[in-house]
């Protein structure tokens, strides 16, 4: 049987029908997608004969997955509906409805090439801050056939988002319907999930994806770090280990050692670090995995998985040849780590031995870009951040060892 629909979903549909534009917005899990997919089934039913149906996403993959199969679950709605979405996983179109529908990935600008010709009556698109605003403004262009409309679903970004100030916030200027919704407008989850789910986000993430609020990303990265908190003298026994390391010849080299401890928490455990430009010499790659071999000798460890600067390629093929075990690219998505380190750091699962001098040093310094949350982005300042990167590499990389730990740390 289909899940229930609350008074908020039905309404969103409703008022969708009456705009060429209608955006789903709104904290993760909240119903919103839901609502979103069951518009685009019965807009597909009423859509005119003439003029293509476009699914869009950042990916054929991420169309597939968040789109796709939920239309397939009976669960959600229902087997005779399900029965009719038919599609081969890679294929660029599917049958919905008895409808051909056209899958159009939009990772990149020049995604606005494949909607170049095409008159278009019916879109869908998934994640909507994630797609170029140009590949948008064009699709916009595309849906010509008299009575054709866009629906689309996001997640917030910030607040001078083009998709927020060019669209949400003209909303009364524009043939435009915009819903907002929160994690507690959708009453069909339990309780315990809301509060594992909760505690998966910290401090920006946390009112975005929880709260649904387009926020600013702005100060300090890392704002729930606190020294008298995070910082220790005495360790614990570790149960695992791993190694984050980012490569530098003129910047500064660091490899920070995570570790799992006995009670369940995450340690910085030690850090080595190298800075060409204070020693007046730079090191090979040679050199580099040799010290950094002697360093894990001394401390007596052997990491599980050494994650590597992606850019560093030469790098972990000279470990490879000196026979380091475990070397793997570093997970570097730049906001999903640092999301992950926030995580870590809020719900009090990430301890740092004060013996690792340059991440301490860096940490309170660790911010964002004026600049670029001025355009509507979320960078850090990429100056002084080596050892933060390295520590990164090695929480991201690991999220998987250690996610299901934070509802119960916090």
């Amino acid at each position: 049987m289909p899940l229930p629909l609350s008074d908020k979903q039905l309404d969103s549909i409703r008022r969708s029908f009456n705009a060429r534009i209608s955006i789903w917005h709104g904290s993760v899990r909240s119903g919103k997608t839901i609502a979103s997919l069951l518009a685009f089934l019965i807009s597909i039913r009423r859509a005119p004969a003439t003029g293509l149906i476009l699914l869009c996403g950042r990916s054929l993959q991420t169309i597939e997955r968040n789109i796709l199969e939920p239309l397939q679950d009976p669960e959600l709605f229902g087997s005779d509906v399900t029965a009719e979405v038919r599609h081969t996983r890679g294929a660029t179109t599917a049958s919905i409805l008895g409808r051909t529908v056209h899958l159009i990935g939009a990772s990149d600008a020049r995604a606005e090439g494949r909607l170049r010709g095409a008159t278009a009556c019916l879109a869908y698109v998934d994640e909507g801050t994630l797609v170029p605003e140009g590949f948008w403004t064009q699709l916009l262009a595309r849906l010509s056939v008299p009575g054709a409309r866009l629906l689309a679903t996001t997640n917030p970004d910030g607040p001078r988002h083009w998709l927020k100030a060019s669209y949400l916030d003209r909303e009364t200027e524009l043939d435009l319907a915009a819903f907002h919704f929160r994690l507690a407008d959708n009453p069909s989850l339990a309780p315990a999930y809301v509060a594992a789910l909760s505690a998966e986000y910290s401090g920006l993430w946390r009112r975005r994806m929880i709260d649904g609020a387009w926020v600013v990303a702005e100060g300090s990265v890392y704002d729930c770090y606190d020294e008298q908190q995070h910082v220790v003298d005495e360790l614990p026994e570790m149960r695992r280990y791993w190694l984050g390391i980012d490569y530098g010849t003129v910047n500064p080299f660091s490899a920070v050692l995570l570790g799992l401890g006995a009670d369940e928490r995450l340690y910085a455990v030690a850090e080595w670090r190298y800075d060409s430009r204070a020693h007046h010499r730079q090191m090979t790659d040679a050199q580099y995995s040799a010290a950094v071999r002697g360093w894990l000798d001394e401390l007596g460890v052997t990491p599980e998985w050494t994650f590597v600067d992606p850019s560093a390629a030469s790098f972990s093929t000279q470990l490879w040849t000196d026979g380091h075990p475990g070397v793997a690219r570093a997970d570097n998505t730049v906001l999903d780590g640092i999301r992950s380190v926030s995580n870590v750091l809020d719900a009090g699962l990430l301890r740092i031995h004060r013996s690792c001098a340059g991440l301490l040093a860096e940490l309170p310094g660790y911010a964002w870009s004026e600049q670029a949350a001025a355009r509507g982005e979320d960078q850090p300042i990429k100056a002084n951040d080596h050892s933060c990167d390295a520590l990164r590499y090695a929480v991201h990389s690991t999220a998987h060892e250690w996610r299901h730990h934070l509802a119960r740390a916090q």
